[in-house]
Parts: C-alpha cells; structure tokens; sequence
C-alpha cells in the first residue's frame, strides 16, 4: 500500500488530461481512513441512557425501551429530525427530561449498524437490546 493510500487519498483524473489531481478523504474535520477507527460517542453517565426504537408514534415521537428499564415517550430534537432518520430497532441515546425523567426524554444521538456492532462487542449494550 503507497503513502496516499494510507493517509486517505485517491487519484482523481479529468477527463482529457493526463493530469493526476489527490482527493482526500475527509469527515467532518478529521481525516478518517474508514469508519471502523471512529469510536462511537457514548452516554454521559450522569444523565444519558441508552435505549432502542420500540414503536413510531407520529410526529417526532417515538417509543423507546431503554436500558434502565423505563419505556419512554421520546422526541426527537430538531437538530437530529434534520439530519438523521430514525426508524424502528434503532440504538439511540436518550436524554430524560428534568421532570417526568421516567415517562419522557429526547433522543439525542442515534448509532448506525457498525456503531451498535462495536457497542454490543465492547458489552455497552446488553443482550435484550439487539437490533433486529
């Protein structure tokens, strides 16, 4: 493997031309390789647990089992309804609210595949909780 490989470039020829222009591979502000080096984002300890998609209930709303045994009435955040789908059997972080902490939350983060795969390897997400 060349050097360009490894720091995450690849040739990009125009057509025409026999001029070799270097793209990078980058994700956000990182340079990232793959995606299996990116360590997903965890639940503070304090106030953030971790839960899946039960049921869809319609406007932004969502019913989640999580792990600490309540099955909360979630909403999803403005941010994360612009910028991710959230559909059923989902991993996803929840934050319960100030009052009402056991009934209700937001959904703060939610995991794609590979990322609930490294969760359940490392025994952060327990056995009930697998995606289906």
């Amino acid at each position: 493997m060349n050097k360009a490989a490894i720091r995450g470039l690849w040739p990009v020829t125009p057509n025409n031309s026999n001029n070799v222009r270097w793209k990078c591979c980058v994700l956000g502000k990182r340079k990232v390789i793959s995606e299996s080096f990116i360590k997903p984002r965890l639940p503070n300890r304090g106030f953030e647990v971790l839960g899946y998609a039960e049921k869809m209930l319609g406007y932004d709303r969502m019913m989640i089992r999580c792990v600490d045994g309540f099955t909360r009435l979630c909403r999803i955040r403005g941010k994360m309804k612009r910028r991710a789908w959230i559909r059923l059997n989902d991993i996803v972080i929840v934050s319960p609210w100030d009052f009402q902490s056991d009934k209700r939350g937001d959904i703060v983060y939610r995991y794609r595949r590979n990322q609930a795969d490294w969760l359940r390897n490392n025994g952060y997400l327990e056995a009930e909780l697998t995606l289906r």
